[in-house]
């Protein structure tokens, strides 16, 4: 019973950021309110700046600069900039032809997306700096919304809402569109709490004045935005700046993005908890249950199953239940093979699991990741 009792405690543990917390928020939601975003259209015409970093987006850069060039069409004025992070395909010869309309930073070498992003901050001296990715599609209209919250002197970042227009592409696009409706809703959430536990690099704004270089093995939009939080602003999540993006559709791309994301993740909470831990209680107990905790779980999974066994073990011996383990393991793969969607849901939870379990692993073992690679599934034409 004592095996039982930790793998219930753990497993517990492992799903608090998938609907405990939320329930808790939404609890004191209900009791203290909202916090509204006191925005407005009145007041000024702050100055905007687009950044994008590249690396082969030969297939989407094109498609890309139409975007900003027509967010550009519905706003006073925006400036576009752009960092290519030592392509070898055709994506600077293409940026090459908007030379006249944007600015185009080259880098023959690979410094990664953080570098990237410092120098082109460092180009501008826009008051509202907006940070976007190659294969997202922002609604044109977004630049005046945006500025509508920026209005609000407490609001340091705006994080846009985001969607998913592939989810029933594969298992792997289910799954990970599933998780992003969750953690969007989440991010709704916490900003009627007070503010949001991050931004998502896919479309994000800051104030221009409160932005701080980024190392260049960690990711540059948890860095940014929290760095933002820990100045005494609010993370909010937009509810009508929208952005729109194709999910990948096959495990082995998703599995070396969870990797990534988590090294560079956890880097960031190295780095900041000794701000983090100042802030307001409220906001350490966002932070960690939802953020922290969603790196850690794999760790907890991996401990409930660890103690489930030894539970098991103790009524069919350890053969019957390593038989039992065994069978449910050919199960999964061949309801995999055989493209049942539950089957290859479940697998790709599980694959997600394991790929920010490694990802935390090498951040603390002292392997970074600097540079990304292009997940060819998430830069289809579609």
């Amino acid at each position: 019973m004592i095996y039982l009792t930790l793998s219930i405690l753990c497993l517990f543990i492992a799903a608090i950021p998938f609907g405990p917390f939320q329930l808790s928020i939404k609890l004191l939601e209900r009791l203290k309110g909202k916090v509204p975003v006191a925005g407005s259209s009145s007041h000024g015409n702050p100055t905007c700046a687009i950044l994008l970093c590249a690396y082969n987006e030969e297939e989407v850069i094109e498609s890309k600069i139409a975007n900003m060039l027509e967010m550009r069409q519905h706003s006073n004025q925006l400036d576009i900039l752009v960092y290519v992070d030592g392509s070898s395909d055709r994506t600077l010869e293409i940026l090459n032809r908007y030379k006249s309309e944007i600015t185009v930073v080259h880098s023959p070498s690979r410094n990664g997306k953080p570098w990237g992003m410092n120098k082109l901050v460092s180009m501008t001296d826009a008051e509202i700096v907006l940070f976007t990715d190659a294969n997202v599609h922002v609604e044109p209209q977004s630049i005046e919304r945006i500025k509508w919250y920026f209005n609000d002197p407490n609001v340091g970042c705006l994080t846009s809402n985001l969607m998913y227009t592939n989810p029933q592409a594969s298992g792997t696009a289910q799954a990970g569109d599933a998780y992003w409706r969750l953690d969007d809703w989440t991010k709704a959430l916490e900003t009627n709490t007070g503010s949001a536990m991050g931004a998502d690099g896919s479309f994000y704004a800051i104030r221009g004045a409160l932005y701080r270089d980024c190392p260049n093995h960690m990711i540059d939009d948890l860095h940014t935005s929290l760095s933002i939080l820990c100045q005494g602003y609010r993370i909010v999540r937009g509810e009508n700046v929208r952005s729109y993006e194709l999910h990948t559709t096959k495990t082995h791309d998703e599995f070396g993005r969870k990797i990534r994301i988590a090294c560079q993740c956890i880097a960031v909470h190295r780095r900041l908890w000794p701000e983090l831990k100042s802030l307001s209680n409220l906001d350490k107990y966002k932070y960690i249950a939802h953020r922290y905790l969603r790196w850690l779980s794999g760790f907890f999974l991996a401990l409930s199953a660890l103690f489930a066994t030894f539970f098991m073990a103790g009524f069919i011996g350890f053969g019957g239940t390593l038989i039992l383990i065994a069978a449910l393991g050919l199960g999964l793969y061949l309801g995999v093979i055989a493209k049942l969607r539950l089957a290859e849901t479940a697998y790709n939870v599980l694959v997600a699991f394991a790929g920010t379990t490694i990802g935390v692993l090498k951040s603390y073992l002292g392997s970074p990741v600097v540079t990304w690679d292009v997940a060819d599934s998430a830069r289809s034409s579609g």
